[in-house]
């Protein structure tokens, strides 16, 4: 023993000296390169708790924006003690979106899962969600979605809207109502096999609640019960989401109720008839753990319903703004409308021959920027443009900063519908648009909003010219937008004028 402590006592030799730093140099080259390769990616330093909350600002995809020409079109930022990923600039969410497999989920926060949401389409994963958006695409399809069918129902539709603008007789109104209701329509037809009286008391509900409900999903307080569930769970935006949501399900389960009570296997009218079929059939031959069961029904019939109608409704609003802003702009769509189609009813096919109006309605999305943001999460460890990203973090796409790519488009901050037109005056298309995302996760109503978006905003344009109320002027008309889980126009009035 004594041997043993005398020779530990006793200074290293030159050998073992050697061979120490050798190991320590080995080790310092091994973490070095570990390190280099789980690189995260930087962000602003984050407060501790609160994170960078206090930098968000009033509109966070904007603040987030510029922070990603500090940092890159990669870059950390903390969501009080939530850590999300954020992804900026159109070639980056390109090459995630479209590129990658690892950014395909989608990321649940509490509000999510409190309201039961994880269900469906929207913010499921996994194989229910590419169960269920299969089934919906496919049966959206087939009950009109991007066909001759549903372009008949949108046209049917704006008829009965024109009546409405109609009835106001050029006075001052707040087009805000009559929009959501039309729009609200077409997916209604689609999914339930009908459409609703404007003045049904049931429908006018499930409208303006799937509408304010909207906007309390990204309402401040709401948030920070997403980043501190535990302290703010009390919040009264939590609880009066919460009672909106549970009464508009309530009258979904009665609609569907009474589809059930009359199915006819042999001759479906909506979304909903298809899956009960299907659920039927599954369950008749003994597949009890099938993914067609109540609550993916339900949750996708909240999805559909709710998408359906804010955001086109949300742009059709903003793009009727903007015309009263703008009536130079007006003045042109009209000319080209006239010119082309005079006074008989407007078709998708008159797209193609109508390139300026389609690049006002182009430039109306990117600028309305309706859905700025959507949140995703890694399915799996990745290194992205260098940074290491763990599977699970969430992350937050800035579809926005696609849409105002300072490298894609000439005047990114401006409304210019020459953004969508070449030097002879044809539509062109443009990359670095995404108003409705991109990849496995683009919106399933693509080619629905796409379409309804045109029939409406051109019959309108035909039929009404549309100017600001008696005594305010066109650059008064203020074209800020309402922060919520989408982007609205704020309340305002507008005339419509009969043309026709």
């Amino acid at each position: 023993m004594a041997v043993m402590e005398d020779l530990l006592l006793q200074p290293p030799g030159t050998t073992t000296l050697l061979g120490t730093v050798s190991v320590l140099l080995v080790f310092f080259v091994f973490f070095s390169n570990f390190d280099c390769e789980k690189k995260e990616p930087p962000g602003p330093r984050p407060l501790p708790l609160i994170g960078n909350l206090l930098q968000l600002g009033k509109s966070p995809h904007i603040t987030l924006n510029k922070l990603s020409k500090k940092y890159g079109p990669v870059f950390t930022f903390n969501f009080g003690p939530q850590k999300m990923v954020v992804l900026a600039g159109h070639r980056t969410i390109r090459e995630a979106l479209v590129s990658s497999d690892a950014f395909a989920e989608r990321e649940a926060v509490p509000i999510i899962h409190d309201l039961k949401l994880t269900d469906g389409i929207v913010f499921a994963n996994g194989d229910s969600w590419k169960e269920m958006r299969h089934f919906a695409l496919t049966n959206m399809r087939d009950f009109g979605m991007g066909r001759k069918a549903c372009e008949e129902k949108i046209i049917e539709e704006s008829q009965y809207l024109i009546d409405l603008f109609k009835d106001k007789n050029g006075k001052a109104f707040d087009p805000a109502q009559s929009v959501n209701r039309a729009v609200s329509n077409i997916i209604s037809s689609i999914v339930y096999g009908n459409r609703f009286e404007y003045d049904d008391p049931v429908f006018i509900s499930m409208v303006d609640r799937a509408v304010k409900n909207t906007q309390l999903m990204g309402s401040a307080s709401l948030q920070l019960y997403n980043f501190f569930p535990r302290l703010f769970k009390w919040v009264g935006v939590r609880k009066q989401l919460m009672k909106g949501s549970m009464i508009n399900r309530e009258h979904m389960k009665e609609l569907i109720k009474g589809l059930q009570d009359t199915l006819n296997p042999q001759m479906c009218r909506g979304v909903v008839d298809s899956f009960l079929v299907r659920k039927n059939q599954l369950e008749a031959s003994g597949n009890m753990n099938s993914h067609y069961h109540e609550d993916n029904l339900l949750v996708t019939v909240v999805n559909l319903f709710t998408a359906g109608t804010d955001t086109t409704a949300s742009t059709i609003r903003y793009g009727l703004l903007l015309m009263a802003k703008y009536p130079e702009i007006q003045d042109q769509i009209q000319e080209e409308i006239s010119r082309v189609i005079g006074s008989r009813l407007l078709q998708s096919q008159d797209r193609k021959n109508l390139p300026y109006t389609d690049a006002v309605i182009h430039e109306i999305q990117r600028i309305s920027n309706t859905v700025p943001q959507t949140i995703h999460r890694t399915s799996k460890d990745v290194t992205f443009q260098g940074y290491f990203i763990k599977k699970g973090t969430p992350v937050l796409v800035l579809l926005s900063s696609a849409l105002q790519d300072e490298d894609e488009w000439e005047a990114p901050y401006t409304f210019n519908p020459s953004h969508f037109l070449d030097k002879d005056g044809n539509f062109r298309k443009r990359e670095a648009f995404l108003p409705f995302s991109a990849g496995p996760r683009v919106c399933t109503g693509e080619s629905l909003a796409r379409m309804e978006v045109f029939l409406f905003f051109t019959s309108l344009l035909q039929h009404f010219r549309f100017t600001p109320p008696p005594g305010v002027k066109e650059e008064e008309l203020d074209l800020t937008q309402v922060e919520g889980f989408t982007l609205t126009p704020l309340p305002h009035q507008l005339c419509a004028i009969s043309r026709i």
